[in-house]
Formats: structure tokens, C-alpha cells, sequence
């Protein structure tokens, strides 16, 4: 039995030994198994990264569009600007903002021709565009003739006026004295704006117009800058 117990015991620690190097293996196998999965879940790494390489090209077009935005507010804005500062932004004149007078006659060939001018009295820019309306009245306000005319071929454009800035409108008639028109002499003439419905009222001194019969008509041009001086 003394004999036998160390034989025992060398295939005991033999046993153990192999126990021992079967378990490391095991162990060293199963970390290397253990590590795979690791290794892939550390994969996941370079997925944040291309994550952030997404997010990273994500926000450039971002930032792109915030550029495209402020570019393109500043485009928006230019239109902007440039309608503020250009005339055709600028809304037409009203009767109110407006003073009227009636330039010195420029006789000619039989024709009386007077410029109806407008002034800005306003302390903005505004615009006018077109014939003016007309009537001589009398001193009761009464109206004196038919309604003028508007001259045949006149183009219409629009004219900016800054404040104190003017546009004059033609009116003309044969003198009657020439024509055999019936004559009346007005104490004053109404002047209606383009598109406006009040009137404003100027003096007439412009001496004896045409109020019926043959060749009693008037007429208006358009409006165009200056005072017709």
C-alpha cells in the first residue's frame, strides 16, 4: 500500500495536470471565442465613427443650407432693397399729397396750349401715370363745356416724384376768337389726378375758352416731368 500510494498520487497529479491543461485550453479557446464577439461588438466602433462621418456630412449640408439660406436671404434681400429704391415701388400720388397750378400760356397757329402741373407737396415719392381729369367751372362751381378730351397718340409713362418734385399734363383749344366757338370765361379749373376721384381747384386766368359750338373741344395729354417751362 505504501508502494501503490505514490503511483497513485503521480496519476492523480497526472490527471490534475491534464485536468489543468484541458481547462487552460477550454479557457483559451473560449476567451479567443469570447474575444470574436468582442472583436465584432468592437466593430461597432467604426460604426460610430462612419456615424460620425454621417453626421459629420449630415451637418455640412446643413451648414451648406444655412449658408444657401443666408445667401439666399441676401439675394431675397436685394430684391427687396432694390424695390424699395426703384420707382416702379413707389404707389401713385394721391389728391391730398398733391398741389396744382396751371403754367404759362405758349400760344400757337390759333392754339392755346396750357401745362397743367402737379407738384409733390408730400414728404414721400410717389408716382403718376396717365391724363389728368379737367373742368372750367364757374364761380358758382358750376361746370363750363363738355368734359376735355385726351389727345389721340399720347403714351402713357410713369412719372416718379420725389416731394417738391413736378409733372405736367398739356391742355389745349383753339383760341375761340379763331374757331367761331361759343366762349365763356371760367373762374377756375378742377384738377383731378390720375386715379384719384377728389379734385383740387386752380384759379383760371387764362382768359375766354370754348364751352360750345363748333370746335369747342379741349384737350389733355399725359403726364410727363418737369413743369412744361
Amino acid at each position: 500500500m505504501a508502494n501503490k500510494s505514490p503511483s497513485v498520487h503521480r496519476a492523480v497529479l497526472l490527471a490534475s495536470s491534464v485536468a489543468v491543461l484541458g481547462l487552460l485550453t477550454a479557457c483559451g479557446s473560449s476567451g479567443g471565442s469570447a474575444s470574436s464577439p468582442s472583436t465584432l461588438s468592437g466593430t461597432a466602433a467604426p460604426a460610430t465613427d462612419g456615424g460620425t462621418s454621417d453626421s459629420a456630412s449630415a451637418s455640412a449640408p446643413a451648414s451648406t443650407s444655412a449658408s444657401g439660406g443666408t445667401s439666399g436671404g441676401g439675394t431675397g434681400s436685394s430684391p427687396s432693397s432694390g424695390g424699395s429704391s426703384a420707382p416702379g415701388a413707389s404707389s401713385r400720388c394721391h389728391t391730398s399729397e398733391l398741389r396744382a397750378t396751371v403754367g404759362r400760356n405758349n400760344p400757337g397757329a390759333g392754339q392755346e396750349n396750357f401745362p397743367i402741373v402737379l407738384t409733390n407737396a408730400s414728404s414721400r415719392t410717389c408716382t403718376v401715370r396717365g391724363y389728368p381729369g379737367a373742368a372750367f367751372v364757374d364761380a358758382s362751381g358750376k361746370q363750363l363745356g363738355p368734359d376735355p378730351r385726351r389727345e389721340s397718340g399720347s403714351t402713357a409713362t410713369t412719372v416718379t416724384l420725389a416731394p417738391g418734385k413736378s409733372a405736367w399734363a398739356g391742355l389745349t383749344f383753339s383760341n375761340p376768337e379763331v374757331s367761331g366757338a361759343h366762349p365763356a370765361t371760367p373762374a377756375a379749373l378742377l384738377v383731378t389726378p390720375p386715379d384719384e376721384r377728389d379734385s383740387l381747384k386752380v384759379s383760371w386766368t387764362g382768359g375766354q375758352v370754348p364751352v360750345s359750338g363748333n370746335a369747342s373741344s379741349v384737350f389733355l395729354t399725359v403726364f410727363s416731368p418737369g413743369t412744361g417751362a
